[in-house]
């Protein structure tokens, strides 16, 4: 069981930056595919990002696609996203995930969630 504790989220101005961070309870958190999700208000879970195992390769939704970066570190067991160049719409509920069989785009693919973190983008 992995558990992940997310952090990092708050209030921002429109165009400002935030970094999210989200720390595994496990080493082996270095065999699982990584990604973030998030939930706008009264919206469906959506994909942001997802890195691969090594951190070699990395995956974007097109609305954040150079905005946002996704990166790992195994020594720390930690996963982050940097989120510069933000806007109203970007703000949600930001979730990380860990899939034990790669990425993907689909929240049912993923085996374990964090309880999650709040970004607020004022305009």
């Amino acid at each position: 069981q992995v558990q992940l504790v997310e952090s990092g989220g708050g209030l921002v101005q429109a165009g400002g930056s935030l970094r999210l961070s989200c720390v595994a309870s496990e080493r082996t958190f270095s065999n699982y595919g990584m990604a973030w999700f998030r939930q706008p208000p009264g919206k469906e879970r959506e994909f942001v990002a997802a890195v691969s195992w090594s951190g070699g390769t990395t995956y974007y939704a097109d609305s954040v696609k150079g905005r946002f970066t996704i990166s790992r570190d195994n020594a720390k067991i930690t996963v982050y996203l940097q989120m510069n160049s933000l806007k109203p719409e970007d703000t949600a509920v930001y979730y990380c995930a860990a899939d034990s069989t790669g990425w993907g785009k689909a929240p049912v693919q993923y085996d374990y969630w964090g309880q999650g973190t709040q970004v607020t983008v004022s305009s």
